[in-house]
């Protein structure tokens, strides 16, 4: 740097862009960075065997004395995700609202890290000064209690990230969306707006929250003599507490049933985020104590998760709670795009068992429509516009957004995970790099061990089977002591293709008989030819390609 130059601004998204998930994004000046949240991402189709992806943080480890805290929007997986993964290699304090810190610390618990972690919880309207940066905390709405906004003051200028938001003149719990602080911030001079692209695509204003209570009272009350049972996200506390209000109103005893429904609700209740009448909430083996018409389940499973507690019910699994004739089933969510086949089969499977089921209407989103976000920017008037959160048509379509309010391509700036956007001293903006990222996957208590080569096998041990081929040789003449013995596993049905795996076994034992007489003696080689001489035979006979194995044991 020229000792004459000042130094300059870098926004750095690390994931979250052109992806639903794996939201993390740093903020560097000088010797400083901060981490505005740390999610993970769910795993896609053709990630066998995955439990979740997070973030690539190669360039926080790398740049680890410069990070100096992580500042979290909301409660959700997308952005919390990954802390207790990311926290063992980069461990810095963690800023965060009241409930959001409750998610938190139970994650950090569960991982016996919570001890080792900083973590202080921020109130709305609190500024938090780290190095060159201030971050102010400021209250959105969006489908789970405290959620925030952040205005981020540097000393290049103000960045305001929305964090997942939505416009609520009348949420459920709490207070709406704090436009007033928006407003003063637009008048002193906004440098960047990162805002939510999620539901860009929509025109018009998303609805109230509250809307969806109207509408489970008039469901409630068309189905008084059914049990009803509610699937939804684990982390919509004000969706429960409207289904309670609504239980509570018809004289219902509520069941809560899945592991993260239960675990969020009880943290949410504890922190006063949840207001549950007394003798309201029963246990799961309390429930036949109760008719039918008296009980409403609260379940997750709304996405068509196998392993969800909805899914076992439909599938005749759940140990406590089956499936009767003239259940009312509503899903209060919409199908999250790649799950649409999954809860498709679920409603299938629920109509099969002469359940009645309501998936329309019964749900609103936690994100901003186009209308809300021109107002953001009407309010913020930001120089920038930097599309965040979502998929590349999202942040596309908030492009136009910005367009439509007058803004040009230069002051519109769609990045990639990776890019260094820099803003130099008087405010200017470029993409002048670009960083490593990438996925990790989470595969059980392995993280990062499985990549893409692994995943490869998978996948190829999923279409095609695998063959494996066991003979002993004798270590000292060199000779085939014992078989070849042929194994197969989601290849062929060996039952019904003897001939195939007895020729199959000739022809490897033909090649075993020759390469004796030539005197190899060489293991790889012995395992290379049978290898090759088998995938022939076998490709040639069922045009099919599994996996071969050769062992060879010494005797």
């Amino acid at each position: 740097m020229k000792p004459h130059q000042k130094p300059h601004l870098k926004v750095i998204p690390l994931g979250g862009l052109e992806q639903i998930g794996m939201n993390m994004t740093a903020f560097e000046y000088r010797d400083t960075i901060i981490v505005v949240d740390c999610g993970l991402a769910f795993p896609e189709d053709d990630m066998l065997g995955i439990d979740m992806c997070i973030p690539d943080i190669t360039y926080l480890v790398e740049n680890k004395e410069k990070v100096k805290g992580f500042f979290i929007t909301h409660g959700h997986e997308d952005h919390i995700g990954a802390i207790p993964y990311v926290i063992r290699e980069v461990n810095v304090p963690i800023y965060a609202t009241k409930l959001t810190m409750g998610l938190i610390d139970h994650k950090l618990e569960e991982k016996g890290l919570l001890e080792k972690t900083k973590r202080k919880v921020v109130k709305f309207g609190q500024t938090i000064q780290t190095g060159p940066f201030k971050v102010e905390f400021i209250k959105t709405n969006h489908s789970i209690q405290d959620a925030a906004a952040l205005a981020i003051f540097t000393p290049v200028g103000v960045l305001v990230h929305t964090g997942d938001f939505k416009v609520d003149y009348t949420p459920v719990f709490g207070d709406a969306i704090d436009l007033q602080r928006f407003a003063e911030l637009g008048k002193h001079g906004v440098l960047g707006l990162m805002c939510d692209s999620t539901n860009a695509e929509r025109p018009g204003f998303t609805e109230s929250e509250s809307t969806v209570g109207v509408t489970f009272n008039d469901i409630f009350a068309e189905n008084r003599d059914f049990r009803i049972i509610i699937a939804t996200f684990a982390s919509n506390v004000d969706r429960v507490q409207q289904i309670i209000n609504t239980a509570y109103k018809y004289g219902r005893k509520v069941v809560v049933e899945g592991r993260s429904m239960v675990t969020i609700i009880d943290i949410a209740q504890k922190l006063g985020y949840i207001k549950i009448p007394e003798k309201t909430l029963i246990s799961v083996d309390d429930l036949s104590k109760y008719p039918d018409n008296r009980t409403v389940i609260i379940t997750t499973g709304s996405q068509g998760e196998s392993m969800a507690a909805l899914s076992r019910m439909a599938n005749g699994t759940h140990k406590k709670i089956a499936i009767k004739p003239n259940d009312t089933i509503i899903f209060s969510s919409h199908a999250i795009p790649g799950n649409e086949k999954d809860v498709s089969n679920i409603i299938n499977e629920l109509y099969r068992k002469g359940a009645n089921v309501i998936f329309q209407d019964v749900h609103v989103s936690g994100h901003a429509c186009q209308e809300e976000i021109k107002l953001i920017y009407s309010l913020v008037k930001p120089e920038y516009s930097i599309p965040v959160h979502g998929e590349y048509k999202h942040l596309k379509a908030q492009e136009r957004i910005a367009k439509a309010l007058g803004y040009d391509s230069d002051h519109i700036k769609i990045l990639s995970s990776g890019d260094v956007l820099e803003f130099d001293e008087r405010g200017d903006a470029k993409v002048t790099g670009h960083v490593h990222t990438g996925t990790v996957m989470v595969d059980g208590l392995g993280v990062g061990d499985v990549g893409n080569i692994v995943l490869r096998d998978r996948q190829h041990l999923a279409e095609d089977g695998i063959i494996i081929v066991v003979m002993a040789m004798d270590s000292a003449t060199g000779t085939i002591a014992a078989g070849p013995d042929i194994v197969s596993r989601g290849f062929v049905y060996v039952k019904d293709s003897e001939d195939l795996m007895e020729e199959a076994k000739e022809i490897v034992s033909d090649k075993l008989v020759e390469l004796e007489d030539a005197k190899v003696r060489d293991w790889s080689r012995i395992k290379t030819e049978v290898k090759s001489v088998l995938s022939d035979y076998v490709w040639k006979q069922t045009q099919r390609n599994p996996m071969i194995l050769p062992v060879i044991q010494e005797v």
